[in-house]
C-alpha cells in the first residue's frame, strides 16, 4: 500500500508553526538578555525588586504570555547610569517610561521598534538623541523628551514615519533652527499637542500649521539670541487650537483674525513686538479664558475683555491710546491708525505713537490741534499709500519719500483742500498721477513706472510689504538614506527550512503584523489635555499627594490630577498654577543636591538655594525645611503659589514653578543676582560692596512702588503684601528692584472695608492699626513703604537695637529729625554725595515718606500717588532723535518757547491756539507733592508714569 505524500502547503504550514515557535523562544530569550543589560546599566534600587531571573516578574515591567516585554515604566525611581545600546531588540515594546530620573549619556537608537506607542524620557540628563531615532516607529503616539541637555539638534524628517503621532513634547532640549515644516495635518492627522518651548528656535511659523489638528501649541521662547519671528497669520487657520503660547519671541505685525478659533481658551502673546489694534474677533471670542498681551507695541484702544477672562495687559507696556480698557481713542488717532493699516502697522510708528494726542507723535506736526504735516521719509515703509489720508482735511504736507511703497497714488488725495506738497519720490509706485490742484507740489521722481498702467517687476532683494516670506521647508531636518527601512530584529535564524518556506513564512508574518496593527491596544497612554508638563502615567506611587492643577480661568477650568511622591496620602490641594510643576529630581540636579555652597540665604520659611539649568539659566529654589511643615508653613507655601500665578509684573519676582515631594515644599523663582536691598543699605561694608548712590536708591523706590501699586489695584485681583522690607526686595544685575516673598499676602478687601487677620510681618514695618487690631487694608503696605523710604534716605534700619532707646525706632526718630533743615541734613546717610539738587530730591522723598507713615490710615496716600511723585524725580523725559530731514528744520535742542517763535516766524503766525497748554508755568514749584485734598486716600487713582 502506497502512502500519500503530504501536501506541500501543509508541510510549509507545519514548518511555519515551528518557525514561529522558534522565533518566539529566541525573542523572549533576547528580551531577557536586554532586560539584564538594562538592569546592569541603571543599577535599579531594591524597591523595584528586580531580582527574579525572569524580567516579566519585575516591578513596573509587563510582558505578553509568551514572555515578550511590552512595557517598561520606571519613571521617578532615582535611577542613575545610562541606557544600554540594544534596547531596540525589544521588538514588542509598546511603552517605555524613564522620566524624572538622573540618567545620562546618549539615548540609544530605537530603530525598528514598530510596536512602540509611548516614549517618556523627560527630566533626565541625556546628552544626545540619534538622528535616526524615530525610524520605523509606525505605531508611535506619544513622545516626551522635555528637560534634557541634548547637544544641538533638529527634529528629523524620520519622525514622519510616526503618522499616528498625537503628542510631541520636547521643551528645553536645545532644538535649534527653524520649526520643521512637517507638523501639518497631512503628515500627522491626529496630532493634538505640540510643545517646543524653551529651545533655540528661530524664523517664522511654518505654513504647514495651517489647517492642522493641533489643539495645544507651546512655542514660548527664552532670553537668548535665537527667537521665533515674523507674522503669525497662519494661526487664523488653526481652528482646533485651545492653547496658544507664543510669549518671549520676536513676532511682529498685526494680530490675525481670531473669529475661526472658536475653541481657543488660553492665548499668551506677551513679550513680543506685535503692532496694530487688538482685533474685535479676539476681544469677543466667547471661548477665551486667559489672554496675555503685556510688553508688545499694540495700538488703538486698550481692549476690554469679558469679565470671565483673566487678562494680563499691564498699563504702559503697549502703545494703546489710553491706559484704561475700553476707552475710545481720539478721532485723529483712529485716522492715523487707518493710515498705518495699509503699511502693516510698522514698528517705527508703534514705538513712537503712544498716548491719545497725535500732535506729540514723531513725524506729525499740528497747528491748534489740527494735523498739518505728516513726515515719514526713510522709514522702510512697505505696502500701499492709504486713501485714509484724505480724512485729514487740515493736511498741508505729506512726505513719504525714500520708502518701498507700491501700488498707485490714491485719487482721494487730490481732494485734500489744504494740501500744498506731496512727496512720494523714490518708491515703487506706478499708474497715473491724480489731478491735484495747480498749487500742489507733487514729487514723484525715482518711481520709474509712474504714469504707466502696470506695476514694476519686483526688484531683487527689495522688501515686500504684503507677502510673508515662506519658511524653509526642510526645517533643518536631516535625511537618511535608509530612513524608510526597518532594521533587523536582532534574532538570527539560520534555518534551511526557513529558506525553503520563506515565501510562506513572509506571508504568515505579514498577516500577523496586519492583525497586530488593527487590534485594540490595551492600556494605551492617553494624551493629557492639561497644562502640567510632566506626565504622570503608571509607575507613580499609589500613595501620592494629588495636586489638582486648574486651568487658568475664573471658574477653575478643566482640571487634571498631578501626582508626585508623598508620605501623606489623601491630601488634596487646589492650586491654579498652570504650567508650574517641576520635579524634585530636576531641582536636586540643578542645586547640586541642595549643597551648602549653593545657599543664597535663610529665613523663617527655610533655605534658598542657587541653581543653574543646563542651558545656563539661573534660578533660586526656596526649600521649606521638613521641620517647618506646620499649617502656617503650608499656608504660606500655597499663598505664594496662589498669588504669583495670578500676578505678573516687571517689579515682582516671578515664580517659575513649584514642587511637592514627601514632606518637602519647594518654590522656584527667577534668580536675582545682586541679592537684597538690605545688603547694599546695611551690610555693604561687610560684604565689600559700594554704597548706593541717591539716584539708584530713588530708582529702587520707584520700582518697589510700581510693584506694590500693581498688587493693590492694577492686577486682576487686589492683594496686600503685609511684609514689605528691604530684605524682601531683590536686585538684578541692572540694579532694578523686584518685590519678593509673598507668603503673607492676603486678598485685599473691597472698598473701604478692612480685613482681620492673624498678625504677621516684621516689627518696625508694621502699621500702628495693624499691630494693635490685626485689621488690614492696602494702607499697611503704604506704611511699610514709607519706612523703606526712610531707610533709603538715612541708611538706618527700621528697628536698630544698637542705637540709644530714643532713636531705636526709625519712624519717630525720623519725624523728629525732619522738623528743620539742619537736623534733617544730619539724618541723611553720610555715603550720599549731597548737592543742592540731590538735597531737594531727598527732601521731596522725605515728605512723601512722612505722608506714607501717617498714624491714621486715611491720611496715607495710595501707592499710585507715590509712583507719581517718585517718577517725577527719577525719570526725566528726553525727546527722541529726529530725522535730519525733519520738516521745518527745527532744532530740537532749543527750548519750547524758542521753537514756538521759530514756527511763528516760518509760518507767519501771530499766535498759537491754546498756548497755555504748550508752555508750562515755572512758578509755584515749592513742593513736588500736591496739596492733599479732602478724601486724600481715595483720590489718587492716576496710573501715570507706570
Amino acid at each position: 500500500m502506497k502512502l500519500k505524500k503530504p501536501r506541500m502547503g501543509f508541510v510549509c504550514f507545519l514548518i511555519f508553526l515551528s518557525y514561529v515557535a522558534c522565533v518566539n523562544s529566541q525573542s523572549s530569550a533576547t528580551d531577557a538578555e536586554v532586560m539584564q543589560e538594562l538592569k546592569k546599566a541603571i543599577n535599579p534600587p531594591s524597591s523595584l525588586s528586580w531580582v527574579d531571573p525572569n524580567p516579566c516578574k519585575w516591578d513596573k515591567v509587563r510582558c505578553t504570555k509568551d514572555g515578550r516585554v511590552t512595557r517598561i515604566q520606571i519613571g521617578n525611581q532615582g535611577l542613575k547610569g545610562s541606557l544600554p545600546p540594544n534596547l531596540n531588540n525589544l521588538t514588542e515594546l509598546q511603552v517605555f517610561e524613564v522620566q524624572r530620573n538622573g540618567l545620562t549619556g546618549p539615548i540609544p537608537s530605537f530603530v525598528g521598534l514598530n510596536s512602540l506607542e509611548s516614549i517618556l524620557l523627560s527630566d533626565n540628563m541625556f546628552t544626545s538623541i540619534p538622528s535616526n531615532f524615530f525610524d520605523g516607529m509606525t505605531s508611535l503616539q506619544t513622545v516626551y523628551l522635555d528637560n534634557n541637555p541634548f547637544s544641538p539638534w533638529s527634529v528629523p524628517d524620520s519622525l514622519k514615519s510616526a503618522s499616528s503621532l498625537q503628542l510631541f513634547s520636547a521643551m528645553s532640549t536645545n532644538i535649534t533652527g527653524k520649526i520643521p515644516d512637517l507638523f501639518g495635518g497631512d503628515t500627522f492627522p491626529s496630532l493634538t499637542t505640540l510643545h517646543l518651548s524653551f529651545n533655540k528656535l528661530e524664523g517664522p511659523l511654518p505654513l504647514s500649521f495651517s489647517g492642522s489638528s493641533i489643539q495645544s501649541l507651546w512655542l514660548n521662547g527664552r532670553a537668548h539670541q535665537s527667537r521665533l519671528n515674523g507674522s503669525i497669520d497662519v494661526v487664523q487657520n488653526m481652528t482646533r487650537l485651545t492653547e496658544l503660547w507664543l510669549q518671549d519671541n520676536e513676532f511682529t505685525g498685526p494680530l490675525p483674525d481670531f473669529s475661526g478659533l472658536t475653541q481657543l481658551q488660553q492665548l499668551s502673546l506677551r513679550d513680543n513686538s506685535f503692532t496694530g489694534p487688538v482685533p474685535d474677533s479676539l476681544v469677543n471670542l466667547p471661548s477665551l479664558k486667559v489672554v496675555n498681551l503685556t510688553n508688545n507695541l499694540l495700538q488703538g484702544p486698550m481692549p476690554k475683555f469679558q469679565s470671565s477672562v483673566l487678562v494680563d495687559v499691564l498699563p504702559d507696556t503697549n502703545s494703546f491710546c489710553l491706559s484704561e480698557p475700553g476707552g475710545p481713542c481720539d478721532s485723529r488717532v483712529n485716522t492715523l491708525l487707518a493710515v498705518a493699516k495699509d503699511v502693516e502697522y510698522p514698528r517705527g510708528f508703534a514705538e513712537k505713537w503712544k498716548g491719545n494726542d497725535p500732535c506729540s507723535w514723531t513725524g506729525i506736526t499740528c497747528d491748534g490741534g489740527n494735523i498739518t504735516v505728516l513726515n515719514f521719509p526713510k522709514m522702510g515703509l512697505t505696502g500701499t499709500i492709504s486713501p485714509s489720508y484724505s480724512s485729514i482735511t487740515s493736511l498741508q504736507k505729506l512726505i513719504l519719500a525714500n520708502n518701498f511703497l507700491t501700488g498707485t497714488i490714491p485719487n482721494e488725495l487730490a481732494s485734500l483742500p489744504n494740501l500744498r506738497e506731496l512727496d512720494v519720490s523714490n518708491n515703487q509706485l506706478y499708474g497715473k498721477i491724480p489731478p491735484f490742484k495747480s498749487n500742489v507740489l507733487v514729487k514723484t521722481e525715482g518711481n520709474v513706472n509712474i504714469g504707466k498702467d502696470n506695476p514694476p517687476p519686483p526688484a531683487p532683494g527689495t522688501p515686500s510689504g504684503s507677502t510673508p516670506s515662506s519658511p524653509d521647508g526642510d526645517g533643518g531636518g536631516r535625511t537618511h538614506g535608509n530612513g524608510g527601512k526597518k532594521s533587523s530584529t536582532g534574532v538570527v535564524v539560520g534555518s534551511v527550512i526557513g529558506g525553503i518556506c520563506g515565501a510562506v513564512v513572509a506571508a504568515g508574518l505579514f498577516m500577523f503584523c496586519l492583525y497586530r496593527t488593527k487590534r485594540k491596544r490595551s492600556g494605551r497612554v492617553q494624551s493629557p489635555h492639561t497644562v502640567v508638563i510632566h506626565p504622570q502615567h503608571s509607575g507613580s506611587d499609589q500613595d501620592a499627594v494629588k495636586i489638582t492643577v486648574a486651568g487658568s480661568s475664573v471658574n477653575g477650568g478643566t482640571t487634571e490630577t498631578y501626582s508626585c511622591g508623598s508620605s501623606a496620602p489623601g491630601d488634596l490641594h487646589i492650586v491654579e498654577a498652570g504650567n508650574m510643576v517641576i520635579s524634585i529630581q530636576v531641582l536636586r540636579n540643578v542645586t547640586n543636591n541642595f549643597s551648602q555652597e549653593n545657599i543664597l540665604g535663610r529665613g523663617g520659611f527655610g533655605t534658598v538655594y542657587k541653581g543653574e539649568l543646563h542651558d545656563g539659566t539661573k534660578i533660586a529654589v526656596k526649600r521649606m525645611e521638613s521641620g517647618v511643615m506646620s499649617e502656617k508653613g503650608l499656608d504660606e507655601f500655597k499663598s505664594e503659589i496662589a498669588v504669583l500665578t495670578k500676578v505678573r509684573h516687571r517689579h515682582l519676582v516671578a515664580l517659575l514653578g513649584y514642587c511637592l515631594d514627601g514632606n518637602e515644599r519647594l518654590l522656584v523663582y527667577e534668580y536675582m543676582p545682586q541679592g537684597t536691598v538690605s545688603r547694599y543699605l546695611f551690610n555693604w561694608k561687610e560684604e565689600g560692596l559700594k554704597p548706593l548712590e541717591w539716584t539708584r536708591r530713588l530708582t529702587i523706590a520707584l520700582d518697589v512702588a510700581r510693584g506694590v501699586e500693581y498688587l493693590h489695584g492694577l492686577a486682576q485681583q487686589s492683594f496686600i503684601h503685609r511684609d514689605l522690607k528691604p530684605s524682601n526686595i531683590l536686585l538684578g544685575d541692572d540694579m532694578r528692584a523686584k518685590v519678593a516673598d509673598f507668603g503673607l499676602v492676603r486678598l485685599a478687601p473691597d472698598g473701604k472695608h478692612s480685613l482681620v487677620t492673624r498678625l504677621a510681618g516684621t516689627f518696625g514695618y508694621l502699621a500702628p492699626e495693624y499691630a494693635v487690631t490685626g485689621r488690614v487694608t492696602t494702607k499697611i503696605d503704604v506704611f511699610s513703604f514709607g519706612v523703606i523710604l526712610m531707610e533709603l534716605i538715612t541708611g538706618r534700619k527700621a528697628l536698630d537695637e544698637s542705637q540709644p532707646e530714643e532713636s531705636m525706632h526709625l519712624v519717630p526718630w525720623f519725624r523728629r529729625m525732619h522738623i528743620n533743615k539742619e537736623t534733617f541734613r544730619k539724618a541723611i546717610d553720610t555715603t550720599i554725595d549731597l548737592d543742592e539738587e540731590t538735597l531737594a530730591s531727598i527732601s521731596t522723598v522725605a515728605e512723601l515718606a512722612g505722608h506714607c507713615c501717617a498714624r491714621e490710615p486715611h491720611q496715607r496716600p495710595d501707592m499710585g500717588h507715590a509712583v507719581n511723585v517718585l517718577s517725577s524725580l527719577a525719570e526725566l523725559w528726553k525727546p527722541a532723535e529726529v530725522d535730519e530731514d525733519e520738516i521745518y528744520g527745527i532744532d530740537y535742542d532749543m527750548t519750547l518757547p524758542q521753537a514756538v517763535k521759530k514756527w511763528q516766524a516760518l509760518e507767519g503766525m501771530s499766535g498759537i491756539d491754546g498756548s497755555s497748554s504748550y508752555i508750562g508755568s515755572s512758578e509755584n514749584t515749592q513742593t513736588s507733592i500736591p496739596t492733599r485734598p479732602s478724601g486724600f486716600a481715595d483720590s489718587f487713582t492716576s496710573v501715570d508714569g507706570r
